[in-house]
């Protein structure tokens, strides 16, 4: 359901900016980080003299995109000296940080993000544009079924809820089952968490507690951490499953929550210009790309974040420009949200390749499970692709039935051919948090 008038917007002035005092409003908060970085950050001094820039060579929009990237693994290296554990990139006395997380650590090791009180209450105001942008208000119970630790994005969710008035049960350490059982028993209205883990309580609830998650009362779900939410067929299955409406978002430990899906569902994200500023750059050459419907490789700017810094840091994330919302908010659009990543799309058999495909085709054949693994291996000079997928047990469906239309579809949607594996269902890993379903072999 739409919600109408000014109450579609956190911050209504920002929100419906128009795009030439956005601009000017992005340049002004680009080049007063820049500074800041360059002249409290060992970490990016070191990134700009190497390249032979300074801050003072900023002098046109044009120039931003000469500003040296900055690199998840900078970071490492910063961090890799004194002071301990966040090295020179550090760029205020330790004393002031109030808050420490990391990243997963799906990709590479963590990178250890420090943050002011200041940095603090900055992602969690990013975090409020989202929910609101969301339809999530102080009538909503929210239930957050993870035990939060030192991933950042559901502490950020839970102080932004509370921020905007929202009632927040934590899930914390108890079990799935358990978790369903206290969403029926409160009455929550709305949940966060992965497509995943959204998907993987569907299951638990319908066949080991014999609910139909549907009747729970859900009305929104926010989703974060993996493309699924803005892959069609997965946003449908979680939508048909939970009777709700599902919501996409895009964050990291580095950057906050610098995009958001809203309630107009304009096929893909939000980005959040008031606070950061997202470059499209070519997956070729790197030059900035502003036309519609091209992919580039996301590069982040975070305005304010000052602890440590995020100037133009390479995301490794593939996206592209879209069509200007119905909703009225003059923030860009990511159409599809995240296509993928750069460390994900590789050639196969001489085939561009990103995983997210696959994911569509599975999450498409209602007789197939959530979950699935997708594996390329070098046999001799050939790649090899096995897809490891589970029969849904309500469906009454056989092998000799779905697999033909699952070769017919990953073949015309990847152009590629797999060893396809039936296996029983619930024996393929399940996840909380990032689920880890491709592995590329022939790197090792």
């Amino acid at each position: 359901m739409q919600i109408d008038g000014t109450d579609l917007y956190w911050n209504p002035l920002l929100e419906t900016l128009p795009r030439d005092q956005l601009k000017a409003l992005q340049f002004k908060k680009f080049k007063r980080i820049l500074n800041w970085g360059y002249e409290n950050s060992k970490l990016y001094r070191r990134i700009y003299d190497k390249a032979g820039f300074h801050p003072e060579d900023l002098k046109t929009w044009e120039d931003i995109s000469r500003v040296p990237t900055s690199q998840k693994e900078d970071y490492l290296t910063a961090q890799a000296k004194e002071p301990w554990p966040y090295g020179d990139s550090l760029c205020v006395p330790l004393e002031k940080v109030t808050e420490y997380h990391q990243t997963s650590g799906t990709t590479a090791q963590p990178v250890y993000q420090p943050d002011t009180w200041q940095d603090w209450e900055l992602l969690n105001e990013m975090w409020a544009y989202i929910l609101w942008a969301q339809g999530f208000r102080n009538t909503d119970r929210v239930f957050i079924p993870f035990g939060y630790n030192v991933f950042i994005a559901y502490w950020q969710g839970h102080y932004a809820c509370e921020k905007i008035g929202c009632e927040v049960v934590p899930g914390g350490i108890l079990s799935t089952e358990e978790r369903l059982l206290k969403i029926k028993e409160l009455k929550a209205t709305a949940l966060m968490g992965t497509p995943t883990y959204i998907l993987n309580m569907a299951d638990v609830c319908r066949n080991k507690l014999k609910m139909d998650p549907g009747e729970l009362g859900i009305k929104r779900i926010l989703c974060a951490g993996e493309p699924g939410a803005n892959v069609p067929a997965t946003k449908k299955r979680i939508e048909e499953v939970w009777n709700a409406r599902v919501y996409d978002h895009v964050g990291g430990t580095e950057t906050g929550g610098w995009s958001y899906e809203c309630t107009f569902q304009p096929g893909g994200v939000h980005v959040n210009e008031a606070l950061c500023l997202v470059e499209l750059v070519d997956l070729e050459n790197g030059e900035p790309i502003e036309e519609l419907n091209k992919p580039g490789k996301i590069i982040i700017t975070t305005f304010d974040r000052l602890a440590q810094p995020c100037i133009r840091f390479d995301s490794k994330d593939v996206s592209m420009w879209g069509e200007a919302c119905a909703c009225g908010r003059t923030f860009r659009i990511l159409k599809g949200g995240i296509h993928g990543r750069t460390d994900h799309i590789t050639k196969i058999k001489g085939v561009l390749f990103s995983p997210v495909s696959v994911e569509e085709v599975v999450r498409g054949i209602p007789e197939l499970g959530n979950e699935y693994e997708l594996i390329v291996e070098k046999k001799g000079d050939n790649d090899v692709i096995t897809l490891k997928v589970e029969l849904s047990p309500d469906k009454g469906a056989t092998r000799e039935l779905v697999q033909p239309e699952l070769v017919r579809q990953l073949r015309l949607k990847t152009n590629l051919a797999y060893n396809i594996e039936f296996h029983e269902f619930g024996s393929l890993p399940r996840y909380q948090v990032k689920a880890k379903r491709f592995k590329d072999l022939r790197k090792g």
